[in-house]
This record gives structure tokens, sequence and C-alpha cells, in this order.
């Protein structure tokens, strides 16, 4: 854009206001930039996502792990659009009433991409579609089994929506599919669902969710995530973890809410990252299966990790800044990962 440069309105209410100061976190937010070796894979995966076309969650929630996990080859894929027809008050993904037609080939272009790649994990998540009579299950199922067809290998998990509730919709994607995983997050305790949740979103509805998706594919690992820093309790946090388990659900993330800009939901405290160590305990005392708990940590960060150290039980590998629970043969002790929040 050339020509002569617009002058700025001096009203009071634009240039004089007082900006609100933003909190300074605590010392265990910090992370690294990836270099050298590191950064070329971090591009590459950058690339590959643009020519194909696609979205991620990674860029789309502005998820403080994107240069870690990118540079290590893993990325969340998001479809069906770039916006969303919810307002969580909590998450930076735009929203709009009337979202573009579904793109008919982004099945192709999203196994292009896997394949070009190298994954051996990849997750796919999604926008709310409510404009859609089955909320889009059609359209991930085909993605599912078009990045299946290309690479066989490669387990899969969808970190679904609550699908509008509709278990029929569910039914259909669930059905002959070839998920390792299937996610929906109910993102907060009950009592928060209207102050950090959509209207049409509550923690009921997602447990019904996952409730049935355990009874249609008992098979079929189930997983959800916890946000802390919305203005629950730590007695809070345990009770609903005590919902997810009676829904049949195997996998855990809890992770620390941070506020994407001014206008979303404050952050209302910051636990130490001792206290995600205590639920990662009691999550397996009630049967979970494996648990990731720390600041850092977002429902797809590092999920192909966490569901090998679920199916493997003398695999080594590490998660940095998280802890990393998963449940041994006879109800054995469960074993931390030896990294530690720095």
């Amino acid at each position: 854009m050339t020509g002569k440069q617009l002058t700025m309105a001096t009203s009071s209410s634009a240039s004089s206001r007082p900006k609100k100061k933003r909190e300074r976190l605590p010392s265990w937010f910090k992370t690294t930039l990836p270099n050298g070796k590191q950064q070329a894979i971090f591009n590459e995966t950058k690339s590959a996502v643009k020519d194909n076309a696609l979205h991620t969650v990674c860029q789309e929630a502005r998820c403080p792990n994107i240069h870690e996990c990118w540079a290590s080859g893993d990325a969340t894929f998001m479809i069906a659009g770039q916006e969303c027809t919810r307002a969580c008050k909590f998450c930076a993904v735009g929203t709009t009433r009337a979202p573009p037609p579904l793109d008919p080939v982004e099945p192709e272009h999203l196994a292009t991409a896997v394949e070009s790649m190298n994954l051996r994990h990849a997750v796919i998540t999604v926008v709310n579609r409510d404009d859609l009579p089955d909320s889009g299950a059609d359209h991930y199922k085909r993605c599912i089994a078009e990045v299946h067809l290309r690479q066989p290998h490669v387990s899969l998990e969808l970190l679904c929506s609550d699908l509008a509730g509709d278990h029929q919709a569910l039914a259909h994607l669930l059905e002959d599919s070839p998920l390792s995983v299937f996610a929906h997050n109910v993102e907060c305790v009950p009592r928060l669902d209207r102050l950090v949740r959509d209207h049409r979103a509550s923690f009921q509805q997602s447990l019904g969710i996952l409730r049935q998706a355990k009874i249609l594919r008992p098979d079929i690992i189930t997983k959800s995530s916890l946000m802390v820093g919305v203005g629950e309790t730590d007695e809070e946090i345990s009770e609903a973890l005590h919902m997810l388990r009676d829904a049949g659900v195997d996998l855990l993330t809890i992770g620390q809410y941070l506020a994407p800009s001014s206008k979303h939901l404050p952050v209302s405290r910051f636990p130490e990252p001792e206290m995600y160590d205590i639920w990662a305990q009691q999550a397996i005392d009630m049967g979970f299966s494996g648990i990731a708990s720390g600041p850092l940590v977002r429902s797809s960060f590092k999920a192909g990790l966490l569901l090998r150290k679920t199916l493997e039980p003398n695999n080594d590998e590490t998660m940095l800044g998280a802890y990393v629970y998963v449940a041994g043969e006879k109800n054995e002790a469960p074993a931390p990962l030896k990294a530690q929040v720095k």
C-alpha cells in the first residue's frame, strides 16, 4: 500500500487511555527457540502447512509450544476452516456466524502434508461447525480416511468438537474409523461453563460425547483436557477428574490457561509446577491410563509421545516441561518422566 500516510485519530479514548499492564509470567514459562537443524525442520514443517493450504491449531491458538513441536516434526492440523461458529472466551481462534463452505479437496491436501512431514502420529483438530447439519462429522471422517489410506503406519488422533451433542453424527464418524485416539476437551470445570465456554457448550454435553464414543468404539482410546487458571478450585479439578474417569476417558492433559489477548478471559491464578504432579498422581489413582500435566502442556502437545508411553511399557522417551504418568501393569505405581520443569 503506497501514498500519503493517514493521520491517526487523536481522541483521548485512543491516545491517552492508560493501557492495562500485563502480568509477568512466572519463571517456569520460559521457552527456547529452535536453532540449527531444528530451525531447518521447523521451516520445512511451516512450508508443508503453507504449501498445502492447511491451518494448524498451533498457529491459530497461538500455542507456546509451536517451535518445540514443529522443530520435532510434529504438528496439529486444524480442518473445516479457519474460523469457528462459537465464541469461547478463552480461545484465540476467530469466530463467525457464517463460515465458508467446506473445502472438498481438504482431505487430499491434509494427507499430502502428513505424508511430506514424515510423522509417526498426527493430530487432526476441528473448529465447531454448528452451521452444518452433522457439525462436519462426515468431512472429518473423509479427512481421517484419506490420511490413513496414504499413511497407514501413522497413528491418528482426532481432537473433535462436541458435534452439538449429536450422537448419531458421532456414530457415523466413528464407524470403521482407523483412529487410535478420539479426543474432546471439556476445557474447564462444570461451574465455569458459562464464564469460559460458548453458551452452546457444556461440561455435561462434552461428557456425553466422550462417554458415547467409548460405548461405540471401546477399542479407541478416549482423551480430554482441562485448563487451570480460569477460576476453578483444586477441589473442583479433582471432582472433574472423577467425572471424566466415570465417563470412561483413558488419557488426560492438564495445563495452564494463558490469555491470548486483553480481550479474552483473564488468568485467575498460576499454580506452582508441583501442583501438576499432584493432579497427575490423583488421575492415575482414579484409573486413567496416562496423563500429561504441566504449565505448558496443551491437549495436543506431544500427543504421540503420551500415546506411545501408554501403549509401550518400556518406552523411555522424555517430555521436557511436563509430568507424564502412565499406569503400569497390575496397578503399579505410576512412572513419571525424569524431566522436570526448569
